[in-house]
């Protein structure tokens, strides 16, 4: 090795000498400078370096500083959307108001002898004995024991059996207590509603004494008779939905099916007083 240097010692250092020369002659007319390009590349690492760094800086700050900001802005939101909800809402409850209002103006129209307050269901029994609500309406808003309670559309719910100043007890013709005169719309006859033990938690409710010869049949229209005075007649109660054979051969009854939605209403109206 050292005897081929000896020998081409001068070749050697006239290429390199000339290789310079190509090298600055294509940079010139290039415009590149080979010094600037190893700068460059070699400053390429720490540059990302200094990016990334600079990021989490930026990022550590905007989380530091801004979070509070943040925080605020999410809970406007949330109160905005909540303020929506609620308008959305408070309209629903108006056009079904509104609703109720026009169907109880209909009624109103139809039987004028019937004079009403309004009322809203606070409570409902829990036990499988008994079928009654609580209403927000009682005797200083002029409600009385043994007042109807009916929906919008004139359908019997029940009847007052306890009056409180400002609530009441109304049990509903489902109750197995429960008595009311009733009649068949198309027959003209008079018989007995009342709830029973064994149809209560079907929704049904009873037409017992019925006459020997009625000839009912099903879909057949149950109102209340007003016999006696105490309730007012004509008012809706239901359809028969099936007759039913006693034991002993002869007796029947009528399962009736209520007109009015006694486990989903929640607004009711409260007869207080009508023409006898």
């Amino acid at each position: 090795m050292k005897q081929f240097f000896r020998n081409n010692g001068g070749l050697l250092v006239v290429a390199a000498v000339l290789l310079a020369a190509v090298i600055t002659l294509g940079s010139y007319i290039l415009g590149y400078d080979p010094l600037s390009g190893a700068m460059e590349l070699l400053a390429t690492p720490f540059r990302s370096a200094s990016a990334a760094v600079s990021g989490w800086a930026q990022a550590q700050y905007d989380k530091s500083f801004r979070y509070e900001q943040l925080l605020a802005e999410n809970e406007t939101l949330r109160r905005r959307v909540a303020e929506l909800e609620e308008a959305g809402i408070a309209g629903q409850d108006a056009v079904r108001e509104n609703e109720r209002m026009k169907d109880l103006l209909g009624l109103a129209e139809a039987r004028p002898e019937l004079q009403y307050r309004d009322a809203e269901i606070v409570r409902r029994s829990s036990s499988n004995w008994s079928s009654d609500l609580t209403i927000n309406r009682g005797t200083s808003g002029g409600v009385e024991v043994n007042d109807c309670v009916i929906d919008q559309y004139g359908h019997l719910i029940g009847v007052v059996t306890q009056a409180d100043v400002n609530s009441a007890r109304v049990t509903t013709i489902l109750d197995p207590t429960l008595e009311v005169g009733g009649r068949v719309a198309r027959t003209d006859e008079d018989a007995i509603l009342k709830g029973d033990f064994s149809l209560m938690l079907d929704g049904l409710a009873r037409l017992s004494y019925l006459p020997e010869d009625a000839k009912l049949v099903t879909g057949d229209q149950v109102i209340t008779s007003g016999l006696g005075g105490v309730y007012p007649s004509g008012l809706a109660v239901g359809t028969i939905r099936s007759l039913v054979v006693e034991e002993d051969g002869v007796t029947r009854y009528a399962q009736v099916e209520p007109a009015a939605d006694i486990a989903g209403i929640r607004y009711v109206y409260v007869i207080v007083d009508y023409n006898r």
